[in-house]
C-alpha cells in the first residue's frame, strides 16, 4: 500500500471568470478543447506549429523511444526569426517590441525592426569572432537589453547560449562556463541593485582565470569613465559591435538542434545543464503565452523574471516575441526606491498583463494596501503567478489590490519543462492556491509511488506524455535526465507533492523532499507555511523537519514578522493555536523562531535544506544559487 500525503488545507471559494474574460478569450471551452488535445496530441501540436514558420516541413510530429523524444523531426526552423523577422515582414515592423526601464529610471525602447538590426550586427559580430554552430556563449549579464539582443543573436546563427544570472558568485560562474565548455563570455562591467553598483567584471575575471576555454570577453560598459579592458583578450560591446552590418541571415537549423543550456540546482546539489533545442521549445512557448495570458496585439506583458532564469528566458524573451508582444522589463527590486515601483511602471506604462512571483507579492504584502491604492492600476487584464505554489492569503492580496476582477494565472512549471505545464487559462473557474488543470495537450496526473492514478487526495505530480519543449537531456550526464524518468514507472516525475480536489484541480503543496512524515502522516511544509502567512503578523515562513524520537519527526518553523510586530511568548502560542485551528493537532510546530530573512534561490524558492543543515549542523550542498 503506497503511503497518502495528507492535505489538510481547507478549500477556499471558487471564483468565475468575468463575462467580459471569457468573451475576449482565445479558449472558451476548456473542458472541450482538453479532451480535443489529449485524444490526438501529436494532431494538436501539429496544428499549433503551424501558426508558425519553417524552412521546411516535419515528416513525423513525435518520435518517442522512452524517455527520448525528437519532435517535428526532418524540419529546419530558427527560433530568432519567428521572434523577429516573421514581424518584421508585417505590419509589426514599427510596432514597439521592448520596453526597458534601468534601476535609475532610464528608459530605452525598441521596435520590432531595431531589435532586428541590432540582433543581426551581434551575430555578425559573433561570426566575425570565428564562432560556429554549436559554440557555447556564457551570458553573465545584469538585467540590461544586452541580455536579449545576444540571446537572439546567437540562436540566429545556431551558438548555443547559456546565460548564468548575474548574482552567481565566481565559483558558480565558473563551474558553469567548464561545464558548457564556451568559448565566449558577454559580461558588464557593473549590475545596479537598490542603489549601489555591483562589479561583474570583478567576478567575471575571477571565473575566467580558471576556465582555459574562454578566448575573448565582451564588455558592455555602462559607467563612465568605461573600465581598462586587456587588449588581447576583452573587447568593449559598442566597439565590438561597431560598423557590423544591420543584415544576417537566419540560420536554417534542424528543428532539435540545441537552443540554449539553463544551469539549474534549486534545491538540489551540482548545478545541471538543462538542455532545450529550436523546434519544440519555440510551439510551447509560443501558445503556453498566447492562451494562458491570452495575449493580444495591443497587450503590454510584464514579467518580472530575470533571463537568468527560464521564466526570463520562456516568458520575457522567446514566448512574447514568438507572439509579436510588447515586453516591459525592469531592473531592480519592487521596493526600491519604495515599494510603489512596480505598481508605478504598471500605470506608467498601461501595463496588461503582469507576471510575477509568490515571493514577490509577499514582500509587497508586507507594505500594505496603501501603495497600490496610489496607481491607476485599470489597464491591468490578466495576472500570473510562478515561482512556488501561491499561498491562498497571498492570491487574495493580489487579486484585491489590483482590482478584484482580474483572474490569475497560477503556473505550475520547471527548467526542464521549458513550458507552463498546469495552469488556469482566462475561461477557467478559479480556487486561490490552486494551479487548476494541465495546459492543453499536456496529460498531467497526481500519483502514488508505484504510479498509480490518485483519484481525490496527495501524491507526486507527474507528466504521462511527452510535450515538444521538455528538455532534450542534461548536457553530459544522460543518467541524470533519465532520473526524472525513473523514479515512477512511465512517467516524467517533477520531484513536486500535489494533491487533487473533487474537481480534478492540482494544488502544489512544494518539493517532494519537501514532505514532513510527523507521527506516520505525510504532511506538506508548503501547508504549514500557508497557514502560518494566514496569521495577521506573519508576512513569510519556512517549515522543517527535526528529528523526533516518538513522533518521527517534528516540526520547526522559521517566520518573518509584519513591520510592527514583536516576537513574544504570546505571539509564538497565538501562532500555534492558529496553526492547530486551521489545519489541525498535528502540523502545530513544536518549536518557532522569528528571523529577519529567509535562504532563498534568487527565483525566490526558500531553500529548506538550507535552514535544515544550519538547525542539524550539517553541510548545506551548493548554495550557490542563494540570493542571501
Amino acid at each position: 500500500m503506497a503511503e497518502k500525503i495528507e492535505t489538510l488545507l481547507k478549500a477556499s471559494r471558487v471564483i468565475e471568470p468575468t463575462e467580459k474574460t471569457k468573451a475576449q478569450a482565445y479558449i472558451k471551452d476548456y473542458e472541450k478543447e482538453y479532451q480535443r488535445s489529449i485524444a490526438d496530441p501529436e494532431k494538436f501540436w501539429d496544428e499549433i506549429a503551424r501558426e508558425l514558420e519553417w524552412f521546411s516541413p516535419w515528416t513525423k510530429v513525435l518520435e518517442w523511444n522512452y524517455p527520448w523524444a525528437k519532435w517535428f523531426l526532418g524540419a529546419t526552423c530558427n527560433i530568432s526569426y519567428n521572434c523577429l523577422d516573421r514581424h518584421v515582414k508585417s505590419w509589426r515592423k514599427n510596432k514597439v517590441a521592448v520596453i526597458w526601464v534601468g534601476e535609475k529610471g532610464e528608459e530605452r525602447i525598441f521596435t520590432y525592426a531595431e531589435l532586428s538590426r541590432q540582433v543581426n550586427r551581434c551575430a555578425n559580430a559573433l561570426k566575425a569572432l570565428g564562432l560556429e554552430k554549436g559554440d557555447r556563449v556564457t551570458i553573465y549579464l545584469p538585467k540590461i537589453p544586452e541580455q536579449i539582443v545576444a540571446m537572439l543573436a546567437c540562436a540566429r546563427i545556431g551558438l548555443i547560449h547559456s546565460v548564468v544570472y548575474s548574482g552567481f558568485s565566481a565559483p558558480a560562474l565558473e563551474s558553469r562556463i567548464k561545464d558548457a565548455e564556451s568559448r565566449l563570455m558577454i559580461t558588464a562591467d557593473v549590475g545596479y541593485d537598490r542603489g549601489k553598483s555591483t562589479n561583474l567584471k570583478k567576478v567575471v575575471d575571477d571565473a575566467v582565470a580558471n576556465c582555459p576555454t574562454i578566448e575573448k570577453t565582451i564588455v558592455v560598459r555602462r559607467e563612465q569613465p568605461g573600465v581598462a579592458l586587456s587588449a588581447s583578450k576583452e573587447i568593449d560591446w559598442n566597439e565590438w559591435l561597431e560598423g557590423q552590418s544591420t543584415t544576417c541571415e537566419a540560420v536554417a537549423l534542424d528543428a532539435e538542434t540545441p537552443l540554449y543550456f539553463l544551469y539549474t540546482s534549486g534545491t538540489t546539489g551540482k548545478p545541471k545543464g538543462v538542455v532545450h533545442v529550436h523546434g519544440g521549445y519555440m510551439v510551447g512557448t509560443y501558445i503556453t503565452t498566447k492562451y494562458v495570458f491570452d495575449l493580444k496585439d495591443e497587450d503590454v506583458f510584464f514579467c518580472v523574471a530575470d533571463p537568468g532564469w527560464v521564466t526570463g528566458h520562456s516568458y520575457i524573451v522567446y514566448g512574447p516575441l514568438l507572439n509579436g508582444a510588447t515586453i516591459l522589463t525592469a531592473e531592480g527590486k519592487p521596493d526600491y526606491p519604495n515599494p510603489g515601483r512596480w505598481w508605478d511602471l504598471i500605470a506608467r506604462y498601461g501595463v496588461s498583463i503582469f507576471y510575477t512571483t509568490p515571493t514577490a507579492i509577499r514582500l509587497l504584502m508586507k507594505y500594505g494596501e496603501d501603495w497600490p491604492k496610489k496607481y491607476d492600476l485599470s489597464t491591468l487584464r490578466i495576472l500570473g503567478s510562478v515561482g512556488e505554489p501561491i499561498n491562498p492569503e497571498a492570491w487574495e492580496w493580489f487579486h484585491r489590490v489590483t482590482g478584484g476582477d482580474k483572474p490569475i494565472m497560477d503556473t505550475w512549471w520547471q527548467t526542464e519543462t521549458g513550458m507552463i505545464l498546469v495552469t488556469p487559462l482566462p475561461c477557467v473557474p478559479l480556487k486561490p492556491g490552486s494551479a487548476t488543470r494541465p495546459f492543453l495537450g499536456i496529460e498531467a496526473d497526481v500519483v502514488d509511488r508505484e504510479g498509480n492514478s490518485i483519484e481525490k487526495g496527495g501524491g507526486f505530480a507527474v507528466i504521462k506524455k511527452p510535450w515538444p519543449s521538455m528538455m532534450r537531456t542534461i548536457y553530459k550526464d544522460p543518467d541524470r535526465y533519465l532520473s526524472y524518468w525513473n523514479n515512477i514507472p512511465g512517467c516524467y516525475t517533477a520531484g513536486d507533492v500535489c494533491h487533487k480536489d473533487e474537481d480534478g484541480y492540482f494544488w502544489f503543496m512544494g518539493r517532494a523532499d519537501d514532505v514532513l512524515k510527523v507521527a506516520g502522516n505525510r504532511i506538506s511544509t508548503a501547508e504549514v507555511e500557508s497557514a502560518l502567512v494566514s496569521h495577521a503578523a506573519v508576512v513569510e515562513a519556512a517549515a522543517i523537519g527535526k528529528p523526533h524520537k516518538t513522533a518521527g519527526e517534528m516540526i520547526k518553523a522559521f517566520v518573518i514578522l509584519a513591520q510592527g510586530q514583536q516576537d513574544s511568548h504570546e505571539l509564538i502560542k497565538s501562532l500555534k493555536d492558529h496553526v492547530l485551528k486551521e489545519l489541525g493537532k498535528i502540523a502545530v510546530p513544536r518549536e518557532i523562531e522569528v528571523v529577519t530573512s529567509l535562504p532563498k534561490t534568487r527565483s525566490g524558492k526558500i531553500m529548506r535544506r538550507v535552514l535544515k543543515a544550519k538547525e542539524l549542523g550539517q553541510d548545506p550542498g551548493d548554495i550557490s544559487t542563494l540570493e542571501e
